[in-house]
């Protein structure tokens, strides 16, 4: 069940995985006109709009600063906007344009049907099992 030999281990069989989904999406949101670093960071606020710069850095795992150049440009594309936090004057809050809605739908697209690449040839029980797997993985590094 458990290899020594790195090549045969979970964790780089894991980062494999990630990598070549990672290559797919790329390649289907290509004519977009999206980089990684930004359709990563469009995805992320997507799911936590409203967020500020040190929270999404933090999900990116990339440097605040880092960020910010990454933010400015996805704000001069049109896509994000910064808001002041009503409970903070010194902060802002990031938050998705109109105009980027429909981009995200696009891409949750493309991410499907990455996804069902991934996975043909996995019956729904097998896919079930694998995703309670993963899930129960994580639960056990967060604690």
């Amino acid at each position: 069940m458990k290899s020594s030999e790195p090549h045969k281990s979970l964790g780089f069989l894991l980062v494999e995985l990630s990598r070549l989904m990672r290559r797919d999406f790329n390649a289907r949101v290509a004519q977009l006109g999206l980089t990684q670093a930004q359709w990563r960071a469009l995805a992320h606020l997507s799911r936590m709009e409203g967020c500020n710069h040190v929270t999404l850095a933090d999900h990116l795992e990339v440097r605040p600063i880092t960020l910010t150049r990454l933010v400015d440009r996805l704000v001069e594309s049109g896509w994000v906007e910064r808001l002041p936090d009503p409970h903070d004057r010194r902060a802002l809050r990031l938050q998705l344009t109109k105009q980027a809605r429909p981009l995200i739908r696009v891409m949750e697209t493309k991410a499907l049907e990455t996804r069902n690449k991934a996975l043909k040839g996995i019956s729904e029980e097998e896919y079930r099992n694998l995703f309670d797997s993963l899930k129960k993985m994580k639960e056990n590094l967060i604690e």
